[in-house]
């Protein structure tokens, strides 16, 4: 038995619901709707499931939460803390769950082009967000991929970045503000450097004693103490300071220790 009710007076019918009817009636022989026939509940509950594994992985994400903003219920975002930034958007359009993600202009015509259900992104900016039309026709572990790059897309930051490269920094070696900027994108951002490790939210596991100014000198403003502390905790890592500097043909970390 197939029921045909689904857009019964559109014609031509849109293709994201041929692609749900084709689906639905190679898996149980019906489509999904609203009415009460059995068949139909059935189609139903197996096409709006898609919703509460989408947003049940966005949460599987660090510091994720789930938000309803708007007035129509049906649409329901995955944010992160602490910027509130959204990565991933849940909604229902054309009787199919969509999924809109953030993508690497990189990647963006390469998921496009890999499946028609991945469209350019319905409501926001097309070059940097896709929707993924929730079909049947998108192997899981590629849309989990998409909502992953998604959330490191979103998640990114210059100061993120500049925290993440020195802890790169091998205990016993020191490394300049110049190469933890080239580590963390971008060799012309110092400053940037300096100004996120006075703030360094976390020196326990941010070593940023360990970075030093071109000449090997420590900083005179270090932010937890001083030089006579950085100093100090640079003795305790095993690297040698004299006069306040750091000899860097000795202690620099090499290129093959960024990687």
């Amino acid at each position: 038995m197939i029921n045909f009710d689904n857009a019964a007076t559109t014609f031509p019918k849109p293709r994201s619901v041929r692609q749900a009817m084709e689906m639905a009636m190679l898996k149980y022989g019906g489509n999904a709707g609203r009415g009460g026939h059995q068949l139909t509940e059935r189609t139903s509950e197996q096409v709006f499931a898609a919703r509460e594994e989408a947003a049940a992985y966005g949460l599987t994400f660090p510091d994720s939460y789930e938000d309803r903003p708007f007035k129509d219920q049906r649409w329901q975002v995955i944010r992160v803390k602490p910027g509130k930034k959204i990565f991933l958007w849940i909604y229902e359009k054309d009787e199919l769950i969509h999924l809109n993600v953030k993508t690497d202009p990189r990647w963006r015509d390469f998921w496009r082009a890999a499946y028609p259900a991945v469209i350019p992104g319905y409501h926001q900016n097309k070059e940097h967000w896709n929707t993924i039309i929730l079909d049947g026709s998108v192997p899981d572990k590629d849309i989990e991929r998409m909502i992953g790059e998604s959330y490191d897309l979103v998640t990114d930051s210059p100061t993120k970045r500049i925290y993440e490269a020195v802890k790169r920094i091998p205990k016993g070696h020191v490394a300049t503000y110049r190469q933890v900027a080239k580590m963390a994108g971008n060799e012309k951002m110092s400053r940037a450097v300096g100004n996120a490790l006075h703030k360094n939210p976390d020196p326990d596991h941010i070593p940023c004693f360990r970075v030093v100014n071109a000449k090997g000198e420590l900083a005179g403003a270090f932010a937890f103490g001083g030089a006579d502390v950085q100093a100090e905790l640079l003795r305790e890592d095993g690297v040698e300071v004299v006069d306040g500097k750091v000899d860097l043909t000795k202690y620099q970390m090499d290129d093959q220790m960024e990687e």
